[in-house]
């Protein structure tokens, strides 16, 4: 059987440039389309799709769901970065997605793990509330 061969296009290579010049955000498909669609080389919803699942296979990029019903948001990831290390705040009112990082709550997930033997997914953990400017 005989191997496929992947090769790159311009448009992954936009693509690419896009999560990692925008990678402390969570983007979705929709802003990755509407920034690139006018671009020189004319990128496809599809093509957004069939890249970010690539990618998202090779470990470059995490895809979240935070809501059911709502569109997933891609992030860029290094190999330096470790995105499930934290939790997540997401605003009710502007749908802002905030990377938390505080050592109190490696505290919060000690005890859970201790105490109720659990152990808590930071990736997948989000609180929702309502973030700063929106107060």
């Amino acid at each position: 059987m005989e191997k496929i061969r992947k090769y790159k296009t311009k448009q992954q290579d936009l693509i690419l440039n896009y999560l990692i010049e925008h990678s402390q955000e969570h983007v979705t498909v929709e802003q990755i389309y509407e920034s690139l669609r006018n671009s020189e080389h004319q990128v496809g919803k599809t093509t957004v799709y069939r890249c970010l699942e690539r990618l998202i296979e090779e470990g470059t990029v995490r895809k979240y769901i935070v809501e059911d019903g709502m569109s997933a948001c891609f992030q860029y990831i290094s190999s330096s970065e470790e995105c499930q290390e934290h939790y997540h705040l997401k605003c009710c009112k502007c749908g802002q997605l905030i990377h938390l990082s505080c050592d109190f709550l490696g505290q919060v997930n000690q005890h859970i793990y201790e105490e109720h033997h659990f152990i808590v997914d930071n990736s997948k953990t989000v609180f929702y509330g309502i973030c700063e400017n929106c107060q």
